[in-house]
């Protein structure tokens, strides 16, 4: 699928593949240390950036030297476009937008929760951290948490005008017209972009190779999500897709089969989170600590985890195997008998 034709110096690494998509390993924070975003060039020269990343002084210089190597400058950029909002993805726009006067582009629901988690009236430094008490995270941990999420700030500073994507027209990058097909789930208003005549398909975040993407419930935000993430796979699956992009490890061509391990994954994950319940009534945070026990190292981790096991059980109540309870403040999960 490559053509071979990539650079690694200096920590600046850009691979071309066919059809002109040029991918960038834009450096991050650990555990994922390195995502990707993609430029698409037009006939004219100009160029359309996918997904730039996260903010640090790190990656403003690997798109410096990027522009540099592509022989472009920064008026080349003629529209930055983001699968969804979160900070790897969503980060850089503004700054990149600052220099290029380019227009952002991102799907009008991602937009919301991009304003729900970063913009001026967020209260996510708060209500995340009261959220999850509710679920029986100890104290420390919420403590913990506000300042984490209050470290996110210069990730994604300055933040960009936005204009919205319609999933239901094509959308023009890179001399071709890609379809934008909107899932949620991992982040709500995600957007994969999918080009029929070559299978190729920018998907993001919504289908990764080796990991599993993320499912989170959050305040605010998406009340079914690992429902809308698989619903969204399903229709994902359907697409002819030769070549997948995604926003972290390498391209790969098994994409459907990709997608059913997932679906399965998930499946054994609701089995796994019923059986917690089978000797009475847990937290999310108890469940939690079962699901993903030894894999958990900082409440970076923590906050991930304790949101897909939430995302779980919520998954559960709605298929009629669990029910939950809210006492004293707390929120408790129990089996339902005979399931």
């Amino acid at each position: 699928m490559s053509s071979g034709n990539s650079r690694r110096e200096d920590g600046v690494r850009h691979r071309l593949w066919e059809n002109g998509v040029i991918q960038v390993l834009v450096p991050m924070a650990p555990p994922l240390l390195q995502m990707n975003g993609y430029v698409l060039r037009d006939e004219d020269g100009g160029l359309t950036v996918v997904d730039p990343g996260p903010r640090s002084r790190e990656s403003e210089k690997v798109w410096e030297e990027v522009l540099r190597e592509l022989g472009a400058s920064w008026k080349a950029v003629k529209q930055i476009v983001v699968t969804h909002h979160h900070p790897d993805h969503y980060g850089l726009a503004g700054w990149l937008q600052e220099h290029s006067g380019c227009r952002v582009w991102m799907s009008k629901r991602a937009h919301a929760e991009a304003e729900l988690m970063w913009g001026p009236a967020s209260v996510m430094e708060s209500a995340l951290p009261a959220f999850f008490a509710r679920h029986g995270m100890p104290p420390q941990q919420t403590a913990e948490l506000k300042e984490h999420q209050a470290g996110i700030w210069p990730a994604i500073s300055p933040q960009p005008e936005v204009s919205h994507v319609e999933s239901a027209r094509s959308f023009a990058m890179g001399g071709r017209e890609w379809l934008p097909v909107e899932t949620g789930g991992h982040a709500a208003g995600h957007l994969s972009f999918f080009h029929p005549g070559s299978g190729q398909l920018l998907c993001g975040d919504a289908v990764l190779p080796q990991i599993s993407p993320n499912v989170s419930l959050l305040p605010g935000s998406d009340p079914e999500p690992l429902r809308t993430f698989m619903d969204g796979l399903s229709r994902l699956r359907e697409l002819p897709a030769r070549t997948a992009f995604p926003g972290h490890r390498e391209p790969f061509g098994y994409f459907a089969d990709r997608i059913d391990r997932l679906l399965l994954h998930h499946e054994e994950r609701l089995d796994a989170a019923e059986s917690l319940l089978a000797d009475g009534p847990r937290s999310g945070y108890e469940v939690c600590g079962e699901l993903f026990r030894g894999r958990i190292t900082g409440i970076h981790q923590l906050r991930f985890a304790m949101s897909e096991a939430l995302a779980h059980l919520v998954e559960l109540e709605r298929r009629g195997r669990a029910f939950l309870e809210e006492k004293n403040g707390e929120i408790r999960f129990f089996r339902i008998d005979g399931c």
